[in-house]
């Protein structure tokens, strides 16, 4: 009866795998350079094609999910050419993948097999035949996925990178690290209770993943479910190991180019071997990456491997060669090393916490222990070149490793954390300084220039002429023609507080409202009234945030003259002028040049007298 089920099961299974193909003929070529260029299945679902990598000049031949999202590339994850590659169906029956120099990538070595057509199905699987034979497909020589109808056997193997996964005959589910560690082994359940005679894994379209077998009365025996289990008539899922040892199930819509993951063999990712490389320690402990795990080194006697991939790993700053007889241990306190199949064989004992440290140490061939807190009386002792550690808060664990000189902890995440604060805090105090420094600086060269001016000046009615010639020097085409103190608080007012810092500082990690602070106690540092300015000390109160900053008022201006040729503005409000304001006579609202009581004429005279000094003092 069993039987029988299992034929039927096969024969719907043909039955619906059934489906039309694109015929590729002998000598057939696609271009790395012409990437537009494509293969496809009758419906389009499926298309063969280049991918660039990145922005790099590296290109990936895959089959890939309309949309962009590939499900099976010649050789490996990693294989690339260049931008002069080339895929060819030969005429001798070989799919190969060629450089641009013509080096041989990868080869399907189907040579002198009779091969005549290639084709690729609505299903995504790319064929060689001999007429009608099947010769060579995609779906038989899995790099890194696997889609509906694609059936995966006992006999084949998934990999990605140092990883790899792979199906038993007793249908447990394994993951690999180099082929040895088994990190993740999940087998039937007590219901499934069977003896496999040719068992097969699969995920169908809606999202279970599945293990079939004549020994289920059922036919099948339902691994997981999808997250988006029976959801959307168009979407793709699949499954996929990643480059970071995980295995995951994906769900794609049609045209979308964009998986999300909707199921994932292992929860917790620092559970798995090598993921931050020999000697890294995987932790969750960096608050600005919450959701993801960080890799680090487990003291300052180490250092990264590579300083901008952290997960390459770490290695000691002075080798344990180097001080015989007076290595010593380093203590970490909720951490462990990770020890899986087959280590357990030869490295687990019974001992307490300080015999498992001071055993390591005494013994040359070991680098590194962990003795569990958990009631088990567990230590391990790792005594190969490779060890793969996690930490975490809630691990009732502690581990040692052996290190030269005295043992240099890492600070505590939050000293981390607060030492980068402080680092910024102190930029930010730099470019307050600057910014305070510029305006008083603009202050101290008016004052300058206006001095210089009016010093010999017998009479003050020369003040309008004088102070144009003032509101000229600080104006400049960076600042619309306009005084600076008079544009930056227009700037300010519009909100771009970045055009009124140094262009140096722009592209600096800035606390802006620390700077918006600093502008705002800037304008009242600048008021023309004294009694407006405030203290030395309230200024620190205002930038240290401890009191709150009003709003300045927006600095006078000067509008309706001219001098050499450039406009200056000049403004009827100037009895606001600080110094001058007692001493400026009343303003006259017949004529915008009688500001101050100067005639037109006065002025130009006095403008044209200031002019003059200037030159023969240059002379």
């Amino acid at each position: 009866m069993k039987t029988q089920n299992l034929l039927v099961c096969l024969l719907l299974f043909f039955c619906a795998t059934a489906t039309s193909q694109t015929t590729i003929q002998l000598g057939a070529t696609l271009s790395a350079s012409n990437p537009n260029k494509t293969w496809s299945s009758p419906n389009n679902s499926f298309y063969i094609g280049f991918s660039q990598v990145g922005f790099s000049s590296s290109y990936t031949l895959t089959i890939n999910y309309n949309g962009g999202v590939p499900i099976w590339t010649a050789g490996n994850a990693t294989t690339t050419v260049d931008s002069k590659g080339s895929f060819q169906f030969l005429s001798s029956g070989n799919l190969r993948l060629l450089n641009g120099s013509g080096a041989i990538v990868w080869d399907s070595n189907t040579a002198r097999l009779g091969v005549t057509t290639a084709s690729l199905d609505d299903f995504g699987n790319l064929v060689l035949k001999n007429g009608t034979f099947f010769v060579w497909s995609s779906f038989d020589n899995p790099t890194d996925t696997i889609v509906p109808n694609q059936t995966f056997t006992v006999n084949q193997v998934l990999r990605s990178g140092s990883y790899s996964f792979r199906f038993l005959s007793t249908g447990n589910l394994t993951l690999r690290w180099n082929d040895n560690i088994v990190y993740w082994n999940k087998g039937l359940n007590s219901s499934a209770d069977a003896n496999l005679t040719s068992p097969a894994l699969g995920v169908q379209p809606n999202g279970i993943l599945t293990i079939f077998d004549v020994a289920f009365t059922s036919g099948s025996y339902i691994v997981a479910y999808s997250n988006d289990y029976a959801e959307g008539s168009t979407r793709l899922r699949f499954l996929r190991l990643e480059k970071d040892g995980n295995f995951r199930m994906y769900s794609t819509d049609i045209g979308s180019g964009t998986a999300t993951m909707v199921w994932s063999a292992l929860t917790d990712q620092c559970e798995i071997f090598g993921y931050c490389g020999n000697l890294g320690i995987c932790s969750y402990n960096d608050l600005s990456s919450s959701l993801s795990p960080t890799c680090g080194c487990p003291s300052e006697n180490f250092e990264p491997v590579d300083v901008n991939d952290s997960r390459q790993g770490c290695k000691r700053k002075v080798e344990i060669e180097s001080c015989v007889g007076s290595a010593t241990m380093l203590v970490l306190d909720n951490v462990k090393f990770l020890t899986y199949l087959p280590e357990t064989v030869s490295q687990v004992f019974f001992v307490g916490i300080s015999a498992c440290r001071l055993n390591c140490l005494s013994q040359s061939s070991c680098i590194a222990s962990t003795s569990l807190s958990d009631g088990t009386g567990l230590c391990y002792l790792k005594n190969q070149g490779f060890i793969s550690g996690y930490q975490n808060p809630v691990l009732p664990s502690t581990s040692y490793v052996k290190i030269c000189g005295p043992a240099r902890p890492n600070p505590p995440p939050g000293v981390q954390i607060a030492g980068k604060s402080k680092s910024s805090r102190l930029r930010v105090w730099v470019v307050l300084v600057v910014v305070v420094i510029t305006l008083l600086g603009l202050i101290a060269v008016e004052g300058g220039l206006w001095w210089w001016c009016c010093r010999n000046s017998p009479k003050f009615v020369s003040l309008s002429a004088q102070y144009a010639l003032l509101e000229y020097a600080s104006v400049s085409s960076e600042t619309n023609r306009k005084k600076f103190s008079v544009w930056a608080c227009e700037e300010f007012e519009k909100g771009d507080v970045n055009a009124i810092l140094d262009q140096r500082l722009t592209h600096q990690d800035l606390d802006l409202d620390q700077v918006t602070r600093a502008i705002q106690v800037s304008f009242w540092c600048i008021q023309e009234q004294p009694s407006q300015r405030p203290t030395m000390g309230k200024v620190v109160q205002m930038l240290e945030g401890i009191s709150e900053i009003e709003r300045p008022p927006a600095p006078k201006t000067i509008t309706g003259g001219s001098f050499g040729g450039s406009n200056v503005s000049v403004s009827s409000n100037v009895s606001t002028l600080s110094t001058f304001e007692v001493l400026a006579p009343a303003l006259s609202s017949s004529s915008s040049y009688q500001t101050i009581g100067i005639s037109p004429l006065a002025s130009a005279r006095n403008i044209e007298r200031t002019s003059s000094l200037l030159h023969s003092d240059s002379n």
